[in-house]
């Protein structure tokens, strides 16, 4: 076995290594984690993570050495079934949703996971962004039924938490090829202003000033606001906003921003927070593709896992991230993309460079769906 595993250093792109791990069955260690901190190993979120791992495989060896610095994880095979997680405040549920989301379909039964914890906080993609962006990307590769959704059950703004969502995913023998190639123009913009213990004007503040500017661009711009109250708004104050614009041809990009969590740092305005974040999905617009870039890995993920056939996909310019798993991807699957950087052309309007990947599927069955 000692040939398959693969070595690593340090805590970045924790989840990644993990979740590659967990759907390529190679056994992976995590050394010097942290080792130099003041306070050494994996932190309480990371933790967290690995319990949720556990939760929704079946027989994973996980060992940990005392100080923490050093993590061997061995992956079971995915089950899925029912899970209930109570995430770490650190991180919001998008953290543990996105590594989720890369891994639902491809369980043994359908996964239906209920996480309770932070839904929405200025670090990782909210709930709302990942149920308008990821959800639907994956279902051009194929991953749908009614059975496929995402709701907020109660919102939990940082530091205190106490949201609820539930995750429902059905699973699939494979994921089929996509030819993602041609994103279309905007035509229209929606978005939810949320707030949470606060007064319930601020949502219409927000709208306000985020329709100030996107009134520019589009006339088409519904943003809902969307108020909760007593045991569902959780346990600390705040309201933010997410922004989805969708094109022609189906594909969505968006943005989002949300407030300071209570006690860390400036308080923000809700008409600033609402300009901020219209400008934020201009600036997304002008990056474009057909993915936008919080979920360019699933994307390359799922082309990846994809059946040994032709995908394509046209992204904006890669993020860090996004460039470090495609190194992994490489380590874990053997799989190289084909890059070709297209340049649109002055009159076009079209934003910035864009990267048009390519690659060959491995053929990733689930091995535990047996056709009935």
């Amino acid at each position: 076995m000692a040939s398959h595993g693969l070595t690593y250093e340090g805590c970045n792109f924790f989840r990644q290594r993990l979740v590659l791990s967990t759907l390529s069955g190679k056994h992976v260690k995590i050394k010097n984690i942290r080792s130099r901190d003041d306070e050494p190993g994996l932190r309480d979120f990371e933790a967290s993570f690995i319990r949720l791992l556990d939760k929704v495989t079946n027989g994973s060896r996980i060992e940990i050495n005392q100080t923490g610095t050093v993590l061997f994880y061995q992956p079971g095979l995915l089950y899925g079934g029912s899970v209930e997680h109570e995430c770490n405040p650190q991180r919001s549920i998008g953290y543990y949703l996105e590594a989720l989301l890369m891994l639902a379909p491809f369980m043994k039964n359908p996964l239906k996971a209920n996480l309770k914890g932070v839904t929405n906080d200025p670090i990782d993609p909210s709930v709302d962004m990942l149920k308008s962006t990821a959800l639907p990307l994956m279902k051009k590769f194929g991953i749908d039924g009614e059975s496929f959704d995402l709701k907020v059950v109660k919102r939990g703004m940082a530091p205190g938490g106490g949201g609820e969502v539930v995750f429902t995913c059905p699973v699939r023998k494979t994921i089929r090829p996509v030819q993602l190639t041609e994103p279309g123009k905007i035509k229209r913009i929606r978005g939810v202003a949320y707030s949470v213990r606060v007064s319930p004007q601020m949502g219409n503040r927000i709208v306000e000033s985020a329709r100030s500017v996107l009134n520019k661009f589009l006339p088409d711009i519904y943003i809902y606001t969307d108020h909760m109250k007593g045991a569902n708004s959780g346990k600390s104050p705040g309201f933010g906003l997410t922004l989805v614009a969708e094109t022609l041809n189906g594909c969505f990009l968006s943005a989002e921003m949300s407030s300071t969590p209570q006690g860390q740092g400036d308080p923000v305005l809700p008409e600033d927070l609402g300009r901020n974040c219209a400008k934020l999905l201009l600036e997304e617009v002008y990056r474009g593709g057909c993915v936008d870039s919080s979920n360019q890995s699933l994307a390359l993920l799922l082309m990846t896992l994809g059946q040994q056939d032709v995908s394509k996909v046209l992204l904006g310019p890669l993020s860090p991230y996004t460039i470090e798993f495609l190194r992994h991807i490489r380590d874990f699957f053997q799989i190289m993309f084909k890059i070709e950087v297209q340049k649109p052309l002055e009159d076009e309007r079209k934003g910035g460079d864009k990267v048009l990947m390519t690659c060959v599927g491995v053929g990733y069955s689930n091995i535990s769906k047996t056709v009935k």
